[in-house]
């Protein structure tokens, strides 16, 4: 699949992986001390919804659009954002979110390797002192800038799964940080198609020993279509106090903001290693 974010951005995808997001930082952020957040696939920061990218699918009008005309209570730290963004004339990628969610004593590294995003995301955040923009491999930035002298934070992994392998590189990777950086909150989004690539990489994220883990899934029709984004979800290791119970109150608000009513439509948030 080609999940290039400027193309989707503000579709079902985007409002589980941005409602989670935000949930999670609201956690780091109960505690006075610093903390740091890598995103791995920064993309450019923020788009705009009427730019040929958004306008050719036009996936915003059937996600956060939709969930905007019919939101519920737990919907509504991600729309306070969303509107904080600009929204509906523009819809923030995770680095506007978390750079909007950061105190002084926080901050935040943005890996794009796309010459076109990256040189977006470096402009969007011109000048600030809180953000670090790299155009590097994600998975080389990973192992480099991992751990933080924070001490604690948030490493946010969204490859675009546009080759054969991301599954084995997420699952590599969340295995690396929970060797090395034992404090850090891990969370890696994937697509929802059909069900067999999704149990073999929950397989392979239990088999490599990484806990405590979930996972947070949405999906708008039964996941039986391997050429359709029939849903997506999160895994988040070391989640934080409470994530679990957010998230299940979360996800259900997005199905029915969302309006989803064919058949097999639903959510769960499952332990896979308490």
């Amino acid at each position: 699949m080609n999940y290039r974010h400027a193309f989707h951005a503000g579709n079902h995808a985007d409002c589980l992986k941005h409602s989670l997001l935000l949930s999670l930082l609201a956690a780091l952020r109960r505690k006075p001390t610093p903390f740091a957040v890598l995103d791995t696939h920064a993309g450019c920061g923020i788009y705009d919804l009427a730019a040929s990218e958004a306008a050719r699918t036009g996936e915003a009008a059937r996600g956060a659009l939709r969930i905007s005309a019919n939101a519920g209570p737990a919907n509504a730290p991600f729309l306070a954002a969303l509107t904080q963004a600009g929204f509906p004339a523009f819809s923030p990628g995770s680095p506007a979110l978390i750079h909007a969610a950061l105190r002084p004593q926080d901050r935040l590294m943005a890996v794009e390797l796309h010459p076109e995003d990256h040189a977006r995301l470096k402009a969007h955040f011109r000048r600030d002192a809180q953000v670090a923009v790299h155009k590097r491999d994600a998975w080389e930035a990973l192992r480099a800038l991992t751990p933080f002298p924070e001490k604690r934070g948030l490493v946010l992994i969204d490859p675009p799964f546009e080759q054969e392998g991301d599954y084995g590189r997420i699952t590599e990777a969340m295995a690396l940080l929970r060797h090395r950086f034992r404090a850090a909150i891990i969370a890696a989004w994937y697509p929802v198609k059909h069900r067999a690539p999704v149990r073999g990489f929950h397989h392979a994220l239990m088999e490599a020993g990484i806990a405590p883990l979930l996972a947070a899934e949405l999906w708008l029709r039964e996941p039986t279509d391997p050429q359709r984004l029939n849903g997506s979800g999160l895994v988040v290791a070391n989640p934080p106090q409470g994530f679990a119970e957010e998230a299940g109150e979360i996800l259900p608000a997005l199905l029915a903001g969302l309006g989803a009513d064919e058949a097999g439509a639903g959510s769960a948030v499952t332990w896979l290693k308490p």
